[in-house]
């Protein structure tokens, strides 16, 4: 069987949480799933002579970080760009020598809800991708960060939609196209900003689980991370119907709610990637 045949599969059992899929990855030589998932890495089962998965916490500790064989020079970008969705660091033995993938893990409800991948302040945003504050401004009147109120200047004499806010579709057409045009131009590096991450944890592979109570058995497709970037990130840049901006697959609105209402988040829809199969393999 190579990576070309599995695609995505249904197993028995419920084993969509980091725990249990470590558990099976350490189990790597009764375990077929976890056999599959090894062959689509690439690896012949019968070259491996060790599998060790560890669950990556949210939050790291330095004291700690040679469980995870991460640099201490590594260890302030770790902290800055490490996903927040739960990874899995796989060490696998093949021949005496030690090499390290990555897994984010992306729990998905069989009505194919969205899930947040990422989110921060616009701030923070900003000194991540350099854009100018003309563009902050915006996005944090779009968050909700800024009152429209107190910026009353800037904008026409419309009715918002909600007073506490700006939507994408109620500023100034240049703002709107300037905001767009960022995006566009630098879809690369916010699409793997906040799908793949940087330094000694970001993603090398996407798991997304979707477990079935009713027939105690999950479903799983295993894809590179570069795969997920393209298929997710990948179609047009534009303003959503509901004054949000799509990138390609990807949606990003403001943060709403509790904790954290008035930052930025990207969310995307995991089952989708179901849709995929041999997608890129």
């Amino acid at each position: 069987m190579n990576k070309r045949e599995i695609g995505s599969k249904t197993a028995k059992g419920g084993f969509a949480n980091e725990k249990s899929i470590c558990m099976k990855f350490n189990n790597w030589q009764e375990d077929k799933v976890a056999q599959d998932w090894l062959k689509i890495m690439g690896y012949s089962i019968d070259t491996l002579s060790s599998v060790k998965a560890i669950q990556i916490p949210t939050r790291i500790k330095k004291s700690d970080l040679r469980e995870f064989e991460i640099d201490e020079k590594e260890y302030n970008e770790l902290i800055r760009f490490k996903k927040s969705d739960a990874q899995i660091r796989i060490m696998i033995k093949v021949g005496g020598i030690l090499r390290i993938e990555n897994l984010s893990l992306k729990k998905a409800n069989s009505n194919a809800d969205y899930n947040q991948v990422d989110k921060r302040t616009v701030d923070d945003y900003k000194e991540m991708w350099r854009f100018d504050n003309d563009i902050s401004l915006w996005l944090r009147l779009f968050t909700g960060e800024l009152n429209p109120k107190s910026h009353s200047n800037l904008l026409d004499t419309q009715k918002l939609r909600d007073e506490r806010r700006l939507f994408i579709d109620e500023m100034p057409k240049e703002i709107q196209d300037k905001i767009l045009d960022f995006f566009k131009t630098n879809r690369i590096m916010i699409v793997s900003d906040i799908l793949k991450g940087r330094g000694g944890l970001s993603a090398d592979w996407m798991l997304v689980t979707r477990y079935h109570i009713d027939e105690n058995t999950t479903t799983w497709t295993l894809k590179d991370i570069n795969t997920a970037m393209n298929f997710f990130g990948g179609g047009d840049i534009v303003v959503s119907p509901k004054g949000s901006i799509y990138i390609g697959k990807i949606t990003v609105q403001r943060k709403g709610g509790t904790p954290d209402p008035n930052k930025l988040q990207f969310k995307i829809k995991p089952c989708d990637l179901f849709k995929l199969e041999n997608y890129g393999s």
